[in-house]
């Protein structure tokens, strides 16, 4: 039986975490609030989320400077950021949460439809890398120490080809968000794309690399 996902609702205002959990609650898997982003943040210490959903406009700590702690965190970096926000998203919002690496943006009031459907992407996504890490295990059992000896150096040198790939990528998008004209619209989505791609290759490295 596949385990529940976590997804993480952020949110300064009550009405607002009710009409998310409203949106989400379908999708029949664990929904935990925060009505800031330092609560947000203590829950990560210890909780593997799926997604968060992030509001953008919170007293203290937006969900810009929310998204950066999350991103600046090994164990967190890696996990989806929708933000949230009730205001019109201007160019310098939305390239504040492109450098954030947050996967999407939508509006207030959202359409419970659209919201459910892209977080229940992410849920499958999270769902599926646990298969995967899972498998990985029981293939290490099953081969054992010794004949694993050979995939675990090929593993290692994935693992330092992909990390260099990650920063030579994260080097070209803070290059585009210091640079970006109207016209590079077609360049910001093909390293958009790229972005998806390396993390697909970053959970096949951790899959082969297997359990620390």
């Amino acid at each position: 039986m596949t385990q529940k996902a976590n997804i993480l609702l952020v949110d300064d205002r009550e009405e607002n975490l009710i009409a998310l959990e409203a949106a989400l609650t379908s999708l029949d898997q664990n929904l935990v609030r925060a009505s800031s982003g330092e609560e947000a943040l203590k829950h990560l210490l210890g909780t593997d989320f799926a997604v968060i959903l992030l509001d953008v406009v919170m007293p203290g700590m937006d969900g810009f400077e929310t998204a950066a702690h999350i991103k600046q965190r090994e164990k967190t970096k890696d996990v989806p950021i929708i933000f949230l926000t009730a205001q019109e998203v201007d160019r310098h919002e939305v390239f504040r949460g492109y450098a954030s690496r947050a996967v999407d943006y939508l509006l207030k009031p959202f359409d419970p439809w659209v919201l459910r459907s892209k977080v229940e992407v992410f849920v499958e996504l999270h769902q599926l890398k646990a298969q995967m890490r899972e498998q990985a295990r029981s293939l290490q059992r099953d081969l054992g120490q010794e004949t694993g000896e050979p995939g675990k150096v090929l593993a290692e040198r994935l693992e330092h080809r992909s990390r260099q790939v990650q920063s030579d990528l994260a080097a070209l998008r803070e290059h585009i968000v210091a640079h970006y004209q109207d016209s590079d619209q077609p360049l910001v989505d093909g390293v958009r794309r790229l972005d998806r791609s390396v993390g697909q290759l970053s959970t096949l490295v951790d899959t082969l690399h297997g359990p620390a």
